[in-house]
C-alpha cells in the first residue's frame, strides 16, 4: 500500500433543508447542494437537488436557499444525484467534515478505510485539547490554517475546500499512520454505521 495520489482524493460536502414538523429533519430528499471537490479545488459536481418531500424549513438564515433554487430547471432529481455521487466516489478516498452526515443525506455508503474525516482526526482533537469531541469546521480552519470560513451562508464548495486543505496540511502524517495499520481517527456515531462499508 502507498500514499493516495491526488486523482484518488475527492472532498464531499452537502447543505440540507428541513422537512417534517418544524423542519427539524434533514433527509436525503432535501439535499440542497451536493458538491464534490477534487484535491486541486476544482468543482467536480455542483448541483441543486429537487426535494421529494415538502420543504418545511429552508433554513435560509444558514443556507441562503429559497424554493427557486431547488425547483430551478438545472436542479436534478435525487435519483440522478445519488447515481452521480456513487459513480464519483467509487474507488476514491473521500475527505470531509462530519462525513457521516453527507453520506447519510446522499444515501451513498463508502468504505470506512477510504474516508478521511477532519472532524474525527485525533491529532486535531488532541492539539485543541478536545479529545473525542467533534470540533467545528470554523474552529479547525482558524486554528490550523488561520483562515476564516462560513462567515456568511453555508457554502458546500467552501466547506469541501477547507476540509481538503486541512487534510493536505497533515496528509503525510495521516497516511503514514494508516500505513502502519493504525487508524488516526475517532469513530463516527454508531447510528450512522450503515453508511460505512
Amino acid at each position: 500500500m502507498s500514499y493516495p495520489t491526488p486523482d484518488q482524493i475527492v472532498s464531499l460536502s452537502t447543505v440540507c433543508v428541513g422537512v417534517g414538523t418544524a423542519g427539524s429533519t434533514s433527509m436525503l430528499a432535501c439535499v440542497s447542494f451536493t458538491r464534490i471537490i477534487c484535491i486541486e479545488g476544482e468543482p467536480l459536481l455542483d448541483v441543486f437537488v429537487r426535494p421529494t418531500m415538502q420543504v418545511t424549513d429552508y433554513r435560509a438564515a444558514i443556507t441562503g436557499l429559497q424554493d427557486r433554487h431547488l425547483f430551478s430547471k438545472d436542479a436534478v432529481s435525487f435519483d440522478q444525484l445519488q447515481r452521480r455521487v456513487a459513480d464519483m466516489l467509487g474507488g476514491k478516498i473521500v475527505v470531509g467534515h462530519r462525513l457521516w452526515q453527507d453520506l447519510s443525506v446522499t444515501g451513498v455508503p463508502h468504505p470506512a478505510a477510504s474516508t478521511r474525516d477532519v472532524a474525527l482526526y485525533r491529532p486535531f482533537q488532541n492539539a485543541l485539547k478536545s479529545p473525542n469531541q467533534i470540533v467545528g469546521l470554523q474552529t479547525l480552519c482558524w486554528e490550523f490554517m488561520r483562515r476564516r470560513c462560513q462567515d456568511d451562508f453555508l457554502d458546500p464548495i467552501e466547506n469541501a475546500r477547507v476540509a481538503i486543505d486541512l487534510y493536505r496540511s497533515h496528509a503525510a502524517e495521516w497516511e503514514t499512520t494508516i500505513l502502519r495499520h493504525d487508524w488516526p481517527c475517532a469513530l463516527p456515531p454508531s447510528s450512522f454505521s450503515a453508511y460505512y462499508l
